[in-house]
């Protein structure tokens, strides 16, 4: 199974803009700003207005080296979508027999309490991030 998490935005800061962000999606904002020293990002996320719908998400590069610096230094905006997987391993072996660019393997995201996701480069030039669903009991 595979649906769609959340859509990622890169930001300069997340606090300058959150609340106006928030306010022209008609979404709820905690106020909440999470740091993942292994993304080397900042990261928030906003609620829609209807229940069940995709997260929103702010991303904020935490310094030069940030994955995310050189495409806040285009303009930043609309980044990549995240899809929920039941088997990030199937995913992206799915992927790389589509002949798409795993960016970066599996690595654990502090924002999804580690469990893991994975970034790919779509042969039609589309980033995403995979997911791994939670394991249920």
């Amino acid at each position: 199974m595979q649906r769609l998490h959340h859509v990622g935005f890169v930001v300069t800061s997340i606090a300058e803009v959150a609340v106006q962000f928030a306010e022209s999606l008609s979404a709820a904002w905690d106020g909440r700003i999470i740091h993942d020293p292994l993304q080397m990002a900042r990261v928030s996320f906003f609620q829609p207005a209807t229940s069940g719908e995709p997260l929103i998400e702010l991303v904020e590069p935490d310094g030069e080296d940030s994955p995310v610096k050189k495409f806040l230094q285009k303009g930043g905006g609309l980044h990549h979508l995240c899809f929920e997987v039941d088997s990030l391993e199937e995913q992206l072996n799915k992927c790389r027999a589509q002949r798409d660019l795993v960016v970066r393997p599996p690595t654990p995201a502090v924002a999804f309490g580690g469990r893991l996701i994975a970034w790919v480069f779509t042969k039609h030039k589309l980033l995403v991030e995979y997911l791994q669903a939670p394991k249920t009991c």
